[in-house]
């Protein structure tokens, strides 16, 4: 088979492509023929170094990816050969509160999916609505229980309430969707005005370009009331913004705490000194998690974003559009 993996850090350089042998499953193991994968924020900076967690030497990349089950090791009763899965991105977080035990992640310390085939223990897989396509099956393992958790990880926002986005990345894009199918109103910050019409037409209520305001945050505020719950992607150049537009008792999910030159949120005082907002983090999200995210995808028969598809043998230069940061959704890499 085909297969990618990391040889070092250091840029795109270090992603190279091997021919290996096809996987066997052992006893509680599946293999999975990947059809479809896509790329985090995440990936980029664990191929540039700048991850948190050490990875593996050697390891094949990428968290999110789709596939069907071609083969079942002895002892495994959630799958059988044709199931279509997609992996779980804490592999061995099934549900409950995070621990050091459950940090293993697809991509980083277990190996990934960028492969013609993975090999995967049976509990660290989910299956997939059947409406969608391979290639969007493969978006959801990453950015969408991100975007799912930071909307329903504590208090889940009511009808009517305002959610606020940054940006038009994966993790952006999938809250507009969900924080719709919940009932929502969304205002959505983006860098680019052209950018605000397929906003719109994703269901934002309300659209500001960054560029024309860079102060956004009182605007907001006006504007809405008061925001009650910002999916804070944007980190250091944005949170003193989500904070003015927060509502006096709003959320805001920290999603980013650092930028790309090391530079980290800072908390302005002044203005949350007359705040009573609640920050808050939280980490992708467990198994069950990921099933319940997909239980109302499939409820609803949601269609994510997919901003452009690679083929497997181009998949550097799928990194490589993804870095350049000017995205709309997801980037998917095409299986083998």
């Amino acid at each position: 088979m085909r297969t990618y993996r990391l040889e070092g850090q250091g840029g795109i350089d270090k992603l190279s492509m091997r021919e290996e042998p096809a996987p066997e499953p052992g006893p509680h193991q599946i293999v999975v023929r990947v059809r479809a994968t896509s790329l985090n924020r995440r990936d980029t900076m664990i191929l540039n170094g700048t991850y948190p967690l050490t990875p593996q030497p050697g390891i094949v990349p990428l968290s999110d990816g789709a596939g069907e089950v071609t083969a079942i090791g002895d002892g495994v009763t959630r799958f059988a050969v044709g199931d279509r899965v997609t992996g779980s991105y804490f592999a061995r977080w099934v549900d409950g509160r995070m621990h050091p035990g459950v940090v293993d992640q697809l991509g980083c310390t277990l190996d990934g999916m960028l492969s013609e085939y993975a090999l995967l223990d049976e509990q660290w897989a989910v299956r997939l609505p059947d409406h969608l396509s391979w290639q969007e099956g493969a978006t959801f393992t990453c950015a969408g229980l991100t975007a799912w958790s930071a909307l329903t990880a504590a208090e889940i926002p009511k009808p009517g309430q305002w959610v606020l986005v940054i940006g038009s990345g994966g993790v952006a894009v999938f809250a507009v969707q969900f924080a719709k199918l919940m009932g929502c109103r969304v205002a959505a910050v983006t860098s680019r005005d052209e950018k605000a019409d397929r906003l719109r037409a994703l269901g934002a209520d309300l659209v500001i370009a960054a560029a024309e305001t860079p102060e956004w945050g009182m605007k907001l505020r006006e504007a809405t009331g008061g925001i009650d719950l910002v999916v804070e992607t944007g980190g250091p150049a944005t949170f003193a913004q989500s904070l003015i537009a927060s509502s006096l008792y709003g959320r805001i999910v920290l999603l980013t705490v650092q930028d790309q030159k090391g530079r980290s949120v800072e908390i302005p005082g002044p203005v949350y000194q007359r705040s009573l907002a609640t920050i808050s983090r939280i980490f992708v999200g467990s198994r069950s998690a990921l099933e319940t995210m997909l239980a109302a995808v499939a409820t609803h028969r949601l269609k994510p974003v997919i901003d452009g598809i690679f083929p497997f043998a181009e998949a550097r230069e799928g990194y490589r559009h993804f870095q350049r940061g000017d995205v709309f959704g997801k980037v998917v890499v095409d299986g083998a």
